[in-house]
């Protein structure tokens, strides 16, 4: 089958054995692929797991029907038309653990739009309502908003009843679409004076909720603009590893300071994210109300391109990969 691999020479398309799924996996025909910045990073020397036998397969969301069933799966059959979150997803098959694996049913969606939806709504969800406590008639704060995680936060608040909701991002032209999406407030990350229109917009308080998807210098600044005994939850670091952090700030307000990755979670843990961010938030994705905006499609083959875009940040949404 055709993949694309990572090795020595880079990204590449390559003709590899088809997986054999283990008893509690699915293999799936795959459809589409969803583009995230851990396939990007997993190129620049990052690990994510996608892995595939000796064979580095980069790619971990995508789409497709299900071809073969193991002993130990439950509720999927042949046939079934799915969206998986996994590894070694790039490629003509791919296998998923069968409880990382949302049945499509007979929704009315494309293939590139059913293979970005579950990876951002499981990680929005996890930060906003598992992880930041999220409730009906409170504030939140989205860094990063014209990433596709970013609008998918958006849209997530919204639907889970905010009562505002402001959404960052440095480019004026991405920026001014934050509406579309949710945003009751756009602001400029790259202007420091963001700091005090996020306060002048909660009457001084602050939101209730932040999701960091930049960290870096940015983690002392979300955590003036968070409300007393409010959540910051960090979920991306593409404005650093690691800074100074005030300790003082934090204790003072009270904060609760989350940081979360899929990377370190056990089984049963994707499975009970998979769990809850569709218990709330399906009937919304179904209807259309929650969709992740499609940047551009590029065929499996090129891989590389699509890659580069992201590297570039020249996208606004999601990169999807289709394949044949």
């Amino acid at each position: 089958m055709k993949a694309i691999t990572l090795g020595e020479d880079g990204v590449k398309l390559s003709e590899i054995d088809p997986p054999s799924p283990k008893s509690n996996q699915i293999l799936v025909k795959v459809r589409a692929c969803g583009m995230n910045r851990s396939d990007l990073l997993e190129t620049q020397g990052q690990s994510f797991g996608h892995l595939s036998g000796d064979t580095k397969v980069l790619g971990g969301e995508f789409a497709g029907e299900v071809v073969e069933v193991g002993s130990e799966a439950e509720g999927l059959q042949v046939g079934d038309r799915v969206m998986c979150r996994g590894g070694s997803g790039w490629a003509e098959y791919a296998v998923a653990n069968w409880r990382r694996a949302a049945p499509m049913g007979d929704m009315d969606i494309t293939w590139e739009q059913a293979a970005c939806i579950q990876g951002a709504l499981q990680t929005m969800h996890d930060a906003i309502v598992t992880n930041g406590r999220f409730k009906s008639g409170q504030t939140a704060l989205i860094q990063g908003a014209s990433s596709g995680a970013g609008l998918m936060g958006l849209q997530v608040a919204r639907a889970m009843g905010a009562k505002l909701v402001i959404g960052t991002s440095g480019n004026a032209e991405r920026r001014a679409r934050l509406s579309e999406f949710g945003a009751d407030i756009a602001l400029d990350s790259s202007d420091d004076g963001w700091v005090e229109q996020v306060l002048e917009a909660t009457d001084g308080n602050g939101v209730d909720v932040t999701v960091d998807m930049l960290s870096g210098d940015f983690v002392n600044r979300n955590m003036q603009v968070t409300a007393v005994h409010g959540r910051v939850i960090n979920i991306g670091r593409l404005a650093g590893m690691s800074t100074e952090f005030n300790c003082d700030l934090h204790a003072a307000r009270r904060l609760h300071y989350i940081g979360t990755t899929g990377r370190s979670r056990s089984m049963d843990e994707h499975a009970e994210v998979r769990r809850r961010a569709n218990e709330d938030l399906w009937d919304a994705v179904v209807r259309g109300k929650i969709a992740s905006p499609i940047d551009k499609i590029f065929p499996l083959e090129e891989a590389a391109t699509a890659l580069a875009r992201m590297n570039a940040s020249e996208h606004f949404g999601k990169i999807v990969l289709k394949v044949q």
